[in-house]
């Protein structure tokens, strides 16, 4: 039986731990030939080892996604190697402080821009033409329910994921007459290392595991999709009521 993503190429940020690394899995278990992005070598290790064990491939890339000219690189060498990127998924984010505004050093705002915004448009930038030349090229963005919670002492990240939002959805508005489909995915709250640094005291025997959000982000990733600019929110298992690019 062919496999729904069999032969497509889909690239994945953030792929060494959690939700990135489940979702690499999961792409890679639906056909996907995946390249693994990560500053992690040790993690992306035992994600290739996950991903051959289950009869999968993948091409792992060690990355610092604050290297921009390497992102350029890297959709240099796709662009030789296959052609075109049929999915893209901008996992990688970091939380950043836990701060009132104006106690947040500048260096760390810096930082959760550079990685949770900037790195994700340079992605849009650099493998924007591959989407465009894939017959189905999906894009996949994982946002925050805090952006529109606003709370307390999240101001860098959440400022972040509010950016990164708008930019998918830009990006969805500019590709609308294309075959690529943009969307988000916000994931509710995940059994990850992000989620223990922000609430260390939180039992996590009963948080959702990275595997769930992971299937959702394949299913946004299919062929057949036909949203975009949308977010689709885990915990209710449907996109929320926001404006279709027009």
């Amino acid at each position: 039986m062919t496999k729904p993503l069999a032969n497509r190429i889909a690239l994945v940020t953030g792929a060494s731990r959690g939700i990135g690394h489940a979702t690499a899995l999961a792409l890679a278990n639906a056909g996907a030939h995946v390249v693994a992005v990560a500053r992690t070598v040790g993690g992306l290790e035992e994600l290739d080892d996950a991903i051959r064990n289950a009869g999968g491939t993948a091409t792992l890339v060690p990355l610092d996604l604050k290297d921009f000219p390497a992102i350029d690189r890297l959709a240099a060498a796709l662009k030789q190697r296959y052609g075109r990127l049929d999915i893209l998924v901008g996992n990688a984010g970091i939380l950043g402080p836990l701060s009132p505004l104006d106690h947040v050093p500048p260096n760390e705002w810096d930082d959760v821009l550079a990685i949770n915004v900037t790195a994700n448009w340079r992605l849009i930038k650099a493998f924007a033409d591959l989407l465009k030349a894939s017959d189905a090229g999906r894009a996949v963005f994982i946002t925050s329910g805090t952006v529109h919670t606003a709370n307390a002492y999240w101001g860098p990240y959440t400022t972040a994921k509010a950016a990164l939002e708008a930019m998918a959805r830009t990006f969805a508005a500019e590709t609308a007459t294309t075959n690529v489909r943009v969307n988000l995915l916000s994931p509710g709250q995940v059994r990850t290392r992000m989620l223990a640094m922000a609430m260390p005291s939180m039992d996590m025997s009963n948080v959702e595991k990275p595997d769930k959000a992971a299937q959702a982000v394949v299913a946004m990733c299919l062929p057949s999709v036909t949203e975009s600019g949308q977010i689709f929110d885990l915990r209710s298992g449907k996109f929320l009521a926001v404006q279709a690019p027009k």
